[in-house]
Formats: structure tokens, C-alpha cells, sequence
């Protein structure tokens, strides 16, 4: 940015005698001016003449008188004077009307041509700021249209964000609330599945182990003098086959009579019947008699 200011044109020298003889001048021309207007408008003067006619001569013819005595010889006299005809009357033409004094053209000085360079570069100097001044204004005004587009945008694109975020969250709650409900389902379906497959289960061992203990039963001799229903809990151990390996009591009826009377009918039940389902034979079985059931 240029830093130049208008500087004040340098003094001239000679220029206050210059101007003080233009004044002069201008001053002269201006009386001689003004008493040529003057005496062109003075009236003319009238012109005056005396006019004298010659005496009239006498009509009558008088005789002739004698002869005067010879006067005294004197000079002649002067002729009259001849009248001359009056001059023409010459009207005055009239005065032209006066002219006006020309106003003196003032004296046109040389511009100084660094005053015109500075003139010159001070108007291109502010043509330049008004320029520099007019783009800040566009750059700025573009500037906060382009902010205000960009704010638009983000507040546009956060709105379909969470919009967005709202629709993803409400089909996973969908989804999580149906994924939930199979589940649900699901568990519900393999409980009672497992619940009645126990239940199949349970049933089959209470019946894998009625038959063993039919068997047994089968076989006890009741000693004679055997009174009411004590029980009687044995620990059987067999093969797969099964083959009794080994009866052992573990709890007593409480008649020894009676505990040696069943084990000795669970040895003579050998081999006991095996399950219906092969997943239901157990090489341990706790098996409980009473003589009255």
C-alpha cells in the first residue's frame, strides 16, 4: 500500500511581480476603456451662423447730381462681405450604444506539473482504497454466506444424524425386544423340553427302578417274627449286563433278620433287569425295601 501524500506546490519565484503587473495592466486598459465610451456618448455642439443681405437699390432714377467738390482721396472700402448659403443642418446620428468593457480574462497560469502528479496519484491513491475497501466488503460478505451455508449444513446433517440415530435406536429396541421375545421363546420351548424330557426321564428310572426292586422283593424270605415297616437302604453296584457286583447296606432296618434276608435276595436277583433307554443304567443304585410296600 502506497504511503504518498499530495505534497503543496514549491514557490514560484516572480510570481507576486507578475501579478502585480497583470493588475496594472488590466487596470489602464479598463480607463482607456471607460473615457473612449465617454467621449464617444458627448453631444455635438450647435453651429452658429450670422447671415447679412445686401441693401436694396433704389427704383427711381434720380438725375444726376452735380459733381461734389473732389473729396479728400480715402482708401476704398472693403467689399461686403458675401453671405454664404447657411450649412446643411446635420442631424447627429445617434450614439452606438456602448459596448461593455470586456472583463479581462484572468492570466492563465502553467500548471505545475507535480501538483497535477500528485493530484493524480492522490485520486489513484483513493481509487486503489475504495477498490481495496469494496473487496474486504465482498470477501466479507461471502465469508459470512459461506458461515451461514456451512452452519446451515451442520444443522441440517445433526438433525438427519440424530433423526437417524433415533429410527437405529428405535428398530434395535425393535430388534432387541423381538430377539428377546425369541429367547424368551426359545428358553420357554427347551424348559419345557427339558422339563418334560426329566419328567420322561424321571418316570423311566422310577420305573427302571420298581422293576429291580420287584425283582428283589420277589426273592426275600421274611424272617417269622418280623414286625412292622422298617426300611432297609442298600447300595447296589453292577456291570452293564446287569450283573451284581457287590450289595452293600447302608442303612439298617433296624431288624437284622430282615437287612440279611434282603441282601441275600438281591444277590439271588443277579442279573437285575436293565433300562428301557440304554442313557439310564447307573453302575451305583440306591435301592430302599420295606416289608409291608
Amino acid at each position: 500500500m502506497s504511503t504518498d501524500r499530495p505534497r503543496a506546490p514549491a514557490k514560484t519565484r516572480g510570481r507576486w511581480p507578475a501579478l502585480l503587473l497583470a493588475i496594472a495592466v488590466n487596470a489602464a486598459f479598463i480607463g482607456v476603456l471607460f473615457f473612449s465610451i465617454r467621449w464617444q456618448n458627448r453631444q455635438p455642439s450647435p453651429v452658429t451662423a450670422e447671415l447679412y443681405a445686401p441693401a436694396a437699390k433704389s427704383a427711381v432714377t434720380q438725375a444726376p447730381a452735380p459733381p461734389p467738390p473732389a473729396p479728400v482721396a480715402e482708401p476704398p472700402p472693403p467689399p461686403a462681405p458675401v453671405a454664404e448659403p447657411p450649412p446643411p443642418v446635420v442631424k447627429p446620428e445617434p450614439a452606438p450604444p456602448p459596448k461593455a468593457a470586456p472583463t479581462p480574462e484572468p492570466k492563465a497560469e502553467k500548471p505545475d506539473p507535480r501538483a497535477v502528479d500528485i493530484a493524480r496519484k492522490a485520486k489513484a491513491e483513493e481509487e486503489r482504497k475504495a477498490k481495496e475497501v469494496a473487496e474486504r466488503e465482498r470477501v466479507e460478505r461471502e465469508r459470512k454466506e459461506a458461515e451461514k451455508r456451512e452452519a446451515d449444513k451442520k444443522k441440517q446433517d445433526e438433525q438427519k444424524r440424530i433423526a437417524e440415530a433415533r429410527d437405529r435406536q428405535a428398530r434395535e429396541a425393535a430388534e432387541l425386544k423381538a430377539q428377546a421375545e425369541r429367547e424368551k421363546a426359545a428358553r420357554d420351548a427347551q424348559q419345557k423340553a427339558a422339563d418334560a424330557e426329566n419328567a420322561a426321564r424321571s418316570r423311566a428310572e422310577a420305573d427302571y427302578i420298581r422293576r429291580i426292586q420287584s425283582k428283589v422283593k420277589g426273592n426275600v424270605v421274611l424272617p417269622p417274627d418280623m414286625s412292622g415297616n422298617p426300611e432297609a437302604v442298600f447300595e447296589v453296584v453292577q456291570l452293564p449286563t446287569g450283573e451284581i457286583i457287590d450289595a452293600v447296606l447302608r442303612k439298617s432296618s433296624g431288624v437284622r433278620a430282615y437287612d440279611e434276608a434282603v441282601q441275600r435276595a438281591i444277590q439271588k436277583s443277579s442279573p437285575l433287569p436293565r433300562p428301557d433307554r440304554p442313557e439310564l443304567f447307573q453302575r451305583s443304585l440306591t435301592l430302599k425295601f420295606r416289608p409291608q410296600d
